[in-house]
C-alpha cells in the first residue's frame, strides 16, 4: 500500500513538473506585465505549474448580475439595513480606541471608514469564495474583455506574494479578485495598503492595517483631510466612488455612515461607562427609561426596537449585557 502511495506522488510529481505552460494564455500575459527585476521567472514558472490551479465557470455569470447594476432600492436594501446598521455599531463599541486613532492620523471620517469596512466584508464576515489567483485567472481565459484587466492584476498579485512570502493559492477573495477585509484589488494593496501597527507587514487580515489601509486610499483618491462636503462631486464623493465606480456604492456607504453615525451620537465616549449608568439608573416603570435602556443596548450590538416597552427581547438583551458585565 506504501508503495502504491509513494509510486502515485512520485508520477504526480513527474506530470506537473513537466507540465508544458508556453501556451497558457494566463502565463504569457503576466509574464509580459510582471515586474521581472522584483520577480524571478523560476517563481512564476512554479506557480503556472500548480496542481490547484482551477477556472471557475461560476465567474463569468457573477459579472453578469453585479450588485451595482441593481436600482438603488435594491441595492439599499443589501447594505443598509437594521443588521448591518447594529453590526457596524457593534464594530464601533468594540474597536473605538483604534477607529479614532485611524481616523486622526488621516483626518478622515472615522464613520466613513467603519462604513466601507461594513459594505466590503460585513466587518470581516464575508470576504471570499475563490482564491484570488484562480478568480483572475478564471477571467483571462474566459472573460477576452477583462483579460487585460486581469492578467495585470495577477501580475500585481504575484508581485505582493513574492515579495512577502505568500502562498498564491493561499488567500481567498471575491470572484473579482479583491481580497482581504477591505477587499483591495491587488494593484490598488500594492499602492495604498499600510502597516498600520508597525509590525513590518501589510496584513490584509488585520484591522489596523486594513482600517488604515481604507483611509490612505481615500485620502490618495481625493479625500480633502478634514473635509465635510458630503455633496455628490465633493471630494468625499468622488474618494468613495473611486473605491468602486457604481453611484449606488457611494450612496450606500454615505447612507450607512450616517444611520451608524446617529446610532453611535448616544453613545458616551466610554462606552461601557455608559452603558453601565443606564443600567445602574434603570426604571422598569418609566417609559423613557426603557426607551433608554433600548438606545443604548442597540448602541452596544443589540437588535431592539425603540417602543419603551420592557419586553422579552428587552429582557434579554438587558440579561445579556449584565452577564458581560459580571
Amino acid at each position: 500500500m506504501i508503495k502504491k502511495v509513494l509510486l502515485t506522488l512520485i508520477i504526480t510529481n513527474i506530470i506537473f513538473a513537466e507540465k508544458d505552460i508556453s501556451d497558457d494564455l494566463a502565463y504569457q500575459l503576466v509574464l509580459d506585465k510582471i515586474n521581472k527585476k522584483d520577480v524571478p521567472i523560476s517563481f512564476l514558472n512554479d506557480v503556472f505549474k500548480s496542481s490547484s490551479i482551477e477556472k471557475h465557470m461560476e465567474i463569468p455569470e457573477r459579472f453578469a448580475k453585479p450588485y451595482e447594476k441593481k436600482s438603488w432600492e435594491q441595492y439599499k436594501k443589501l447594505f443598509i439595513k437594521e443588521s448591518r446598521i447594529v453590526a457596524g455599531v457593534k464594530f464601533y463599541s468594540e474597536n473605538k480606541v483604534l477607529i479614532m486613532q485611524v481616523a486622526e492620523k488621516y483626518n478622515v471620517d472615522p464613520f466613513i471608514i467603519l462604513s466601507i469596512a461594513g459594505i466590503e466584508s460585513n466587518y470581516g464576515k464575508h470576504y471570499k469564495g475563490f482564491t484570488v489567483f484562480n478568480s483572475l485567472y478564471t477571467q483571462i481565459h474566459e472573460m477576452p474583455k477583462r483579460a487585460k484587466w486581469a492578467s495585470k492584476e495577477l501580475a500585481s498579485y504575484l508581485e505582493y506574494c513574492y515579495k512577502d512570502d505568500v502562498n498564491p493559492q493561499s488567500i481567498e477573495g471575491s470572484y473579482a479578485g479583491a481580497f482581504g477585509f477591505g477587499q483591495f484589488i491587488p494593484s490598488s494593496f500594492n499602492r495604498y495598503s499600510v502597516d498600520f501597527d508597525n509590525d513590518g507587514v501589510r496584513r490584509p487580515h488585520d484591522w489596523p492595517d486594513v482600517l488604515g489601509s481604507i483611509a490612505n486610499y481615500l485620502v490618495k483618491n481625493g479625500y480633502v483631510p478634514g473635509s465635510s462636503d458630503y455633496s455628490k462631486g465633493g471630494d468625499i464623493w468622488k474618494s468613495v466612488w473611486a473605491y468602486n465606480h457604481s453611484d449606488n456604492y457611494v450612496m450606500a456607504v454615505l447612507g450607512l455612515t450616517e444611520k451608524i453615525r446617529e446610532r453611535c451620537s448616544y453613545l458616551h465616549s466610554d462606552v461601557e461607562n455608559r452603558l453601565n449608568y443606564v443600567i445602574e439608573n434603570f426604571d422598569p416603570l418609566d417609559n423613557r427609561s426603557v426607551s433608554d435602556l433600548q438606545k443604548v443596548l442597540n448602541a452596544n450590538g443589540y437588535d431592539l426596537e425603540i417602543d419603551g416597552r420592557l419586553g422579552g427581547n428587552t429582557l434579554d438583551a438587558l440579561r445579556d449585557a449584565q452577564s458581560k458585565r459580571n
